[in-house]
């Protein structure tokens, strides 16, 4: 796959609660990574065997209450939003930085409503 999903995010308004619900429900190992770029709590799920990376965002009130979302690895962010973009696709959330020197994010929404995102290191 030449864009592999390279992380996933777990989003909502309770983000101890999930923490907690899914480190007992699957025994993921879940720690807290500080804040994320929207100011709120963030916690890194490590990847187990075979599996990817992933996190848990507080999300605030300009966020949808809830989500989950899947990030693509992708060479160059601007680039795939704007093919995204000829493709009939909306950019939601323009490229910024991820704190703690861990690249950059943006998103998209397809023409059925999906919310993907995109991810460069």
């Amino acid at each position: 796959m030449p864009n592999p999903i390279a992380y996933f995010e777990l989003g909502g308004r309770d983000a101890a609660g999930l923490r907690d619900l899914y480190a007992n429900l699957f025994d993921w190992s879940i720690a807290p990574f500080g804040k994320s770029a929207a100011g709120t709590d963030y916690f890194h799920i490590e990847p187990s065997e075979g599996g990817i990376a992933g996190g848990i965002i507080q999300t605030t009130d300009n966020m949808p209450p809830s989500y989950v979302m899947a990030y693509v690895s992708v060479d160059d962010i601007q680039a795939s939003l704007d093919r995204a973009e000829s493709l009939g696709c909306e950019t939601v959330v323009p490229a910024m930085p991820i704190p703690n020197g861990m690249g950059q994010i943006a998103v998209f929404r397809d023409p059925a409503g999906n919310h993907i995102g995109l991810h460069t290191s």
